[in-house]
């Protein structure tokens, strides 16, 4: 985790309400992995916001973000034209565990919570595993990187009003998917206790997406209850990515 300046490349809408932000830093570049986010300091508002890192290109620099307008300030990032210089923390918190055992995986997301898992399935790609990605989106026009995911994964696209693909929830399609060793998961609560819940037998990891206050540890606004020793996890420090049988969901 370091403070860098970041240049904006890009910055345009890919879906509805959601956008798609291209930055450009060596450091964040070289030292980013799966499920990290970026804090973000957007200019006239005071508390940093945190977004998901969706790719890197190493031989560019460039890394991309992309978030959805959930109030005044995502609204405001909307606005921030190429060239400008956003004061960023980042990489930040933990990443998704890839262990070298993991032949064929599952990668399971809703909304704002399917850009970290595009980047892992990427990486998972790269180091020869097999990919399944389950992703749930609210409508059609809420729809986004599924041409990218189809590069790189067998993709099923789920939509709550069957707008486009199956029609219902991400976890009607898990009795589809014949075999896998690891699941990873990332989107809204509810969507991650049912995944988590219908998949008890597997190893998975859940990421969580969280409104931070700090967003490095000290002000304990995003907690979670974990069944270690550790009653409570600091999503921005000790997440945001979690094994899923150590939080109480």
């Amino acid at each position: 985790m370091k403070k860098v300046a970041m240049e904006v490349v890009s910055n345009k809408q890919i879906a509805l309400e959601t956008y798609e932000m291209t930055l450009k830093n060596e450091y964040v570049c070289e030292n980013a992995e799966p499920g990290q986010f970026l804090h973000i300091s957007i200019p006239n508002f005071t508390l940093r916001r945190p977004i998901s890192i969706a790719s890197v290109e190493k031989e560019t620099g460039i890394v991309t973000i992309i978030y959805k307008i959930f109030g005044t300030g995502t609204d405001a990032l909307t606005d921030i034209i190429p060239g400008t210089m956003l004061d960023v923390i980042g990489p930040n918190g933990s990443s998704y565990p890839i262990d070298n055992t993991v032949k064929e995986a599952l990668l399971v997301g809703g909304g704002v919570g399917v850009p970290p898992l595009y980047f892992l399935a990427k990486t998972l790609k790269e180091r020869g595993v097999k990919v399944h990605a389950i992703l749930g989106y609210q409508t059609k026009d809420a729809v986004f990187y599924e041409a990218a995911f189809q590069e790189v994964a067998d993709t099923h696209i789920v939509t709550n009003d069957g707008t486009y693909g199956h029609k219902g929830l991400v976890t009607d399609i898990i009795p589809q998917i014949e075999h896998f060793d690891a699941y990873f998961s990332c989107g809204p609560m509810p969507m991650l206790k049912a995944v988590s819940h219908q998949l008890s037998e597997y190893e998975g990891y859940l990421s969580f997406e969280e409104r931070m206050g700090c967003g490095v540890g000290t002000c304990f606004a995003c907690v979670i209850p974990m069944t270690t020793d550790k009653k409570y996890g600091k999503i921005c420090q000790d997440g945001p990515v979690f094994r899923a049988k150590e939080v109480i969901l």
